[in-house]
C-alpha cells in the first residue's frame, strides 16, 4: 500500500468513494445507503474513511430532511424550484467533497446536520 502524505492512496480512494456513493440515486435511498455501506465496511480500517463517511452520511440525511420539508411546498409552487436547487447543491457539494477526500483532506459540508458523531 503506497503512502502519500498523511493518508495512503487506498484510504483516500475509499474516502472519495464514500462521497461519490451518494450519487447512487437510482436505488431507493441510494444516496444514504451507498455511503453507509462503504463507511460501515471501512471505518475501522481507515480513519479518513470513518471521518468522511460520517460527514457524507450526515449531509445526505440532511438533504433528505430538506427535501421532505419541500414536498408540501410543491403544492404552492415554491417547492419545485427549491427541490431543483437542493438537487444541484447536493451534486455540486458531493463533487467538491470527493475532490477534497481524493487529496486526503477532511471536507465539511455546509448545511449538514451533525446526526452521526
Amino acid at each position: 500500500m503506497e503512502k502519500i502524505g498523511e493518508y495512503s492512496s487506498d484510504e483516500k480512494n475509499w474516502a472519495l468513494a464514500c462521497h461519490l456513493a451518494a450519487l447512487a440515486v437510482f436505488l431507493p435511498f441510494g444516496s444514504i445507503v451507498g455511503p453507509l455501506i462503504i463507511w460501515a465496511i471501512k471505518k475501522d480500517e481507515y480513519p479518513l474513511v470513518d471521518d468522511q463517511g460520517k460527514e457524507a452520511l450526515n449531509f445526505q440525511i440532511s438533504i433528505f430532511i430538506y427535501q421532505a420539508l419541500c414536498i408540501p411546498l410543491v403544492f404552492i409552487v415554491i417547492g419545485i424550484p427549491m427541490l431543483i436547487a437542493l438537487a444541484l447543491i447536493n451534486l455540486i457539494l458531493v463533487i467538491i467533497a470527493a475532490v477534497h477526500a481524493g487529496r486526503g483532506e477532511k471536507y465539511r459540508y455546509p448545511l449538514a446536520i451533525k446526526l452521526i458523531r
